[in-house]
């Protein structure tokens, strides 16, 4: 990326802000399990990793032939938030990164506006976003659908060739690259820690990284000190 192409940031929010992943997919293998459902974490990661709720009922409905009743989805949340409540933490070394970003930034998550909001809140990193928040239920297509990011750049007035997404799932770095956008893979949330993307589903040119200390090596011209010292 040269010097003036990036300005905006796209942030997705679980697994990459938020070191959600790892405690979504405990309690979700638990309450499926509770239905008759028999997954694991790699199931969990692999099927419904950076998807919306509607996409996760419509993979448990086609897979498994079960409709997750309305019931099971406020139960799932509400087991969900107190986990977050006791548990949730922001990814290391994401404030320092936000701190110093010299270029707009905003979130673009699947998860439902209710729970971004509160897990921004209880990490503490909803002032650095304030109302720059986008979510799955604004679009009619979720992630690997481009329409989240689109929107997110349009209501913010940027071009998407100018923005940077930052995403940990699959899903999410192909609606990335379909909105026209760069895209950094994250590998540094609890769930990928030391793993690495399938070559088969990651295009070539995808960076990944795996520690925040690092982003600015890779993309120096977004650090506000760097455009000190460049004027």
């Amino acid at each position: 990326m040269k010097k003036n192409d990036i300005q905006l940031v796209i942030f997705d929010c679980d697994g990459v802000l938020i070191d959600s992943e790892a405690i979504s997919a405990r309690i979700l293998i638990e309450q499926l399990a509770g239905v008759g459902i028999d997954v694991d974490a790699a199931y969990v990661q692999q099927n419904f990793l950076g998807r919306s709720w509607a996409k996760v009922a419509s993979e448990v409905r086609s897979a498994h032939h079960l409709d997750l009743s309305s019931d099971f989805e406020e139960r799932y949340r509400r087991e969900l938030m107190t986990a977050f409540e006791n548990e949730l933490r922001s990814v290391d070394g994401v404030e320092t990164v936000l701190n110093e970003l010299a270029v707009s930034c905003c979130v673009a998550t699947s998860s439902s506006p209710k729970r971004a909001l509160r897990s921004l809140e209880m990490t503490g990193l909803l002032p650095y976003f304030g109302k720059r928040l986008f979510t799955a239920s604004e679009v009619a297509n979720g992630k690997p659908a481009p329409d989240l990011f689109l929107l997110a750049a349009a209501s913010l007035g940027f071009q998407p060739q100018n923005c940077l997404v930052i995403e940990d799932s699959v899903p999410g770095v192909q609606a990335a690259r379909a909105a026209g956008m760069h895209v950094y893979r994250f590998l540094g949330g609890s769930h990928l820690r030391g793993t690495a993307p399938p070559v088969r589903t990651m295009p070539a040119d995808v960076v990944n990284f795996d520690n925040w200390r690092d982003f600015y090596e890779m993309a120096p011209q977004l650090r506000k000190t760097a455009n000190v010292i460049a004027n």
